[in-house]
């Protein structure tokens, strides 16, 4: 079984064990966007505070929130910490879609998936993971999140090495779907997948592995096996 079949499989276990998951989880496009910028670095739980703070002074609309100056949002979305850093990349990032899209969401959205991830990655703040989740979450474009909880799964369950890059996990994740040719399928998929993995990675792969009641053990103990047998085999060469 290939690496890109046992992800698939694992995909398939845990949709099977959580459910469907129905993120990303906002009320808007352009609040999904303003999110997944202010989440870098931080729990979730302070990215909805700042968001209330917006939200209550009727900010999370496209204009309203470009012409706010920047010292008063920095002080909005204070919660979510790296106030002047995040502040800055909201601002170029509304600018970008104003400049480019004439404020539309809905044609920044409409625009190839390679042309707006390069924009994005141009703006200070925003890497590849942020990218990739404004794209698949803002913009509905079939785009793979790789995020921590990801690496560390893939990593642990022996389908890339310890030092794996993001594009190389990305791959991978990517060629677990490799059949699906209609993109809108594919991005349900992606987003799936990463609201999976999360799942997941909450409950039993953080810094420490938890891998009791893990809806991947079983897989997870196929690997260790299979790493036992070829040691053995090794053995046994060598003798």
């Amino acid at each position: 079984m290939t690496a890109a079949s046992r992800l698939r499989t694992l995909y398939d276990t845990l949709a099977a064990a959580y459910g469907p998951q129905h993120w990303w989880p906002s009320e808007s496009p352009l609040e999904t966007m303003v999110g997944a910028c202010l989440t870098q670095g931080t729990a979730w739980t302070s990215v909805e505070r700042s968001l209330a703070n917006l939200r209550a002074r009727d900010l999370l609309q496209f204009d309203a929130l470009l012409a706010l100056p920047e010292d008063e949002l920095r002080e909005l979305i204070r919660p979510s910490g790296f106030m002047q850093r995040k502040a800055a990349t909201l601002r170029a990032l509304l600018e970008l879609v104003a400049n480019e899209y004439g404020g539309s969401l809905e044609r920044f959205a409409e625009a190839p998936a390679e042309t707006a991830r390069a924009q994005l990655l141009a703006i200070t703040g925003i890497g590849p993971e942020t990218a990739d989740a404004i794209l698949l979450y803002a913009l509905g474009q079939p785009a793979m999140v790789v995020d921590e909880y990801l690496r560390r799964v893939v990593v642990r369950h022996g389908l890339a090495p310890e030092r794996v890059r993001y594009a190389e996990v990305q791959q991978l994740a990517l060629a677990a779907f490799a059949e699906e040719t209609d993109p809108a399928a594919l991005a349900d998929h992606c987003n799936e997948f990463h609201a999976l993995v999360v799942q997941v990675g909450k409950a039993h792969c953080g810094r420490t592995p938890n891998c009791a009641q893990c809806p991947l053990r079983g897989d997870l103990e196929y690997y260790q096996q299979e790493q036992n047998r070829q040691g053995r085999l090794s053995d046994l060469r060598n003798d």
